[in-house]
């Protein structure tokens, strides 16, 4: 039997192999870079040559309009040509650390993107000669049969490109290279504002849900568009009446505040046959979700719904999606109570500690000539404190019994009634 052995190698020239890795992986990374910022420059001076410029000169489009389609993009090619004059010299971890100085122009950019993308449609739609000129732009040999759409989308997936070209290189980088440090620093800057990309474009897909439920329920009473409301599903799902009558379906949309039961207009209606009709919008306050039937593999089941003032069975003949609806339900109650205890514990953080109180009634009471003095005081600076409250407690107490009687008129006035 013949064993065959490795030939022993030191561990010198083992950790210089893992260095020699590193290093070709560091200069592959660092050439695409490099080619990859030169093509996103010469596409960043197609835009502001062509359009930013030659628009400014002819007046095609107004100042507003033109800032509000384009916005930062000129000071962003402005700013990347200098990254690129660095990168191709070779000072990587210089070149990315300036840069990042200048991300605020990203996100500015970032920020506008939805809007400029509205306004460029309008103009599209309403400015003829901006249509006609647009065209003749595009038609250059120079844009390669890229739309200026297209072109407006590149400092957006450029940050997404970054964040990987960074962590690449960061992470085939010697923490004894002088650049490491820069470029951990750029990695966590370029992550951010990915990040901000991420969350815009979370919300802007929130806004368009809500907008589109909105434009499915008649009429303008039922609200679905409000601040820090989140769309999360809808579907039919029929509810099991208390008396043992035949269970009706209806429409549910799920929010992150509130579930909102809809039926379906008459088909007969000339505008509102293809829309719902708002009937009830149940809070997700202090809702508690439990499954009825549905815990094995049977078909359907029973979802209950306990309400302060209401209380649903809701079921589905369809197994995985009563599931859905279960863990969507479940998740969007948790979420809205463990929000509200957070902000309960920060209003008590805020409130006086009630110790203090009772040491400084302690104090005073210890010492009766500065309680006296005290009292003196008070009285001799403001005699008229004490009347202006008494004046003022009245109209105090009137507002706030008028808060209830409004609430209940706007309440009353909507088609959707609010548990």
């Amino acid at each position: 039997m013949s064993f065959f052995t490795r030939p022993f190698s030191p561990l010198g020239s083992s950790v210089q192999e893992q260095r020699d890795r590193w290093e070709r992986k560091r200069s592959r990374t660092a050439r695409e870079l490099v080619q990859t910022e030169q093509r996103y420059c010469q596409q960043l001076e197609l835009v502001t040559t062509f359009f930013v410029e030659i628009l400014k000169a002819k007046g095609t489009l107004r100042r507003d309009t033109r800032e509000s389609i384009f916005g930062s993009i000129k000071a962003i090619h402005s700013a990347n040509q200098s990254l690129l004059v660095h990168l191709e010299n070779g000072y990587f971890g210089k070149g990315l650390d300036q840069f990042c100085s200048h991300l605020h122009l990203y996100n500015m950019y970032v920020d506008n993107i939805y809007n400029a993308n509205k306004a460029l449609g309008i103009q599209l739609k309403k400015n003829k000669a901006f249509r006609r000129f647009k065209k003749l732009q595009e038609a250059r040999p120079e844009f390669n049969n890229h739309k200026l759409e297209e072109l407006l989308q590149l400092p957006i997936h450029r940050i997404d490109q970054y964040k990987h070209f960074l962590q690449d290189l960061a992470a085939n980088t010697s923490p004894d290279n002088p650049e490491f440090e820069q470029l951990a620093r750029a990695v966590t800057a370029v992550c951010e504002v990915s990040r901000r990309i991420q969350d815009n474009a979370r919300c802007h897909e929130n806004h368009l849900q809500l907008c589109r439920v909105q434009k499915l329920l008649k009429g303008r009473k039922t609200k679905v568009l409000a601040t820090g409301r989140w769309y999360i599903r809808e579907g039919w799902l029929k509810i099991v009446p208390p008396k043992g009558s035949e269970a009706k379906p209806k429409m549910f949309f799920l929010f992150s505040d509130m579930l909102l039961e809809a039926k379906r207009c008459s088909p007969l209606h000339p505008n509102n046959g293809d829309k719902f009709a708002g009937q009830h919008a149940y809070p997700l306050q202090d809702c508690n979700v439990e499954k009825v039937f549905g815990h094995t593999r049977s078909q359907g089941g029973l979802l209950s719904l306990t309400f302060p003032k209401a209380k649903l069975l809701l079921m589905s003949s369809n197994q995985e999606d009563l599931n859905d609806w279960y863990q969507s339900l479940s998740s969007a109650v948790r979420k809205l109570q463990s929000n509200q205890t957070v902000v309960h514990q920060r209003d008590e953080l805020c409130r006086r500690p009630p110790h203090a109180a009772t040491d400084d009634h302690d104090m005073l009471s210890n010492n009766p000539s500065r309680k006296r003095n005290m009292m003196s005081a008070e009285t001799s600076e403001h005699p008229q404190n004490r009347p202006a409250e008494h004046q003022c407690s009245p109209l105090k107490r009137m507002k706030q019994c008028d808060a209830p009687e409004q609430s209940r008129a706007e309440t009353s006035s909507s088609s959707c009634t609010i548990l």
